[in-house]
């Protein structure tokens, strides 16, 4: 074989191995899962009825701990509410990416629970210029996931590509932005838990942020053997791309992990939804009914980012 068909036979082997996705952060997983996180401390930005405690606090009420190899985060279910809100715990990664492979594996996440708000996200600090990525979120009784993107004006999505329903495609309008929503029981709270957890993994380009979820019986081999490769994965749950420009739209996020209660959307609709029959607000089923949030906790087994 010629020399120069060798070389060019190594340039493209050296492609292929540079567009491969290796790991780039590997969270620790019990205690040490928490350094690498702030513990926001003050009002809620979502205008939730919480108490968001610092890391001492969540230590000593047992909203923390490690839970055998996993990471427990969970809300205060044992007493009354002050007027300030049930104390819970919101995580911001210290570290900041822009694109990238994030996969987190839950053993459970927060049930299906009314007055409950738990996100699992990621936002830059100039919102929404830095963009929003809703990777898990939902409210009160929902049983499935919506996933969402708030991006700052000329950003819109296809309506195809994805296995999830689209319900709205512009992802600018404040408060709303672009959503598609998983079309399975078993994507969110109690449906997930029954399922025996998951693993949601977040694809960041510079040309789409896709969403894909999967039961641990039924995930890629590559994905477990830490090689993933998501182009051979099918169809995403959820698919961001068409009329926007993904790298002036997102840049420098942070992940956050929390669970909030009322404030914008739970509260918001609670008087249209199921929960109105248990209490007139919101606010005082939260404050009155500490055992109702015994199932209102995630359970970590790892969390792991790549990147290319």
């Amino acid at each position: 074989m010629r020399s120069s068909t060798l070389l060019q036979l190594a340039a493209l082997v050296g492609l292929s191995s540079a567009q491969h996705y290796v790991l780039y952060d590997a969270y620790p997983t019990g205690m040490e899962f928490f350094k690498k996180f702030t513990f926001f401390h003050g009002d809620d930005p979502t205008g939730g009825f919480v108490e968001y405690v610092d890391e001492n606090t969540a230590k000593t009420l047992g909203l923390i701990y490690a839970h055998g190899d996993a990471t427990y985060i969970g809300v205060d279910s044992s007493t009354t509410a002050s007027s300030t809100g049930r104390r819970s715990v919101r995580l911001t990664s210290t570290a900041t990416y822009t694109r990238g492979l994030f996969v987190l594996d839950l053993a459970r996440m927060p049930g299906s629970i009314c007055g409950t708000w738990p996100a699992y996200w990621t936002v830059g600090s100039h919102w929404p210029d830095d963009g929003e990525i809703d990777i898990i979120e939902g409210v009160n009784l929902q049983t499935a996931n919506l996933m969402t993107l708030h991006t700052s004006k000329d950003c819109t999505i296809n309506d195809s590509g994805f296995t999830g329903t689209l319900r709205s495609r512009d992802c600018s309008p404040l408060g709303y932005g672009c959503s598609i929503e998983a079309t399975s029981s078993a994507s969110y709270g109690d449906g997930f838990n029954s399922n025996g957890g998951g693993i949601y993994v977040m694809e960041w380009t510079n040309k789409y942020i896709q969403i894909f979820q999967f039961n641990h019986s039924s995930a890629p081999a590559d994905l477990i053997g830490g090689t993933p490769n998501p182009g051979t994965w099918g169809k995403p749950v959820a698919y961001f791309a068409g009329d926007c420009n993904i790298d002036s739209h997102f840049r420098n996020n942070r992940i956050v992990l929390d669970t909030t209660f009322c404030g914008n959307w739970a509260g918001s609709v609670w008087s249209t939804s199921k929960c109105s029959h248990l209490a007139s607000t919101c606010n005082d089923y939260v404050q009155n009914n500490p055992s109702a949030f015994n199932g209102t906790y995630w359970l970590i087994n790892s969390f792991k980012v790549y990147s290319k």
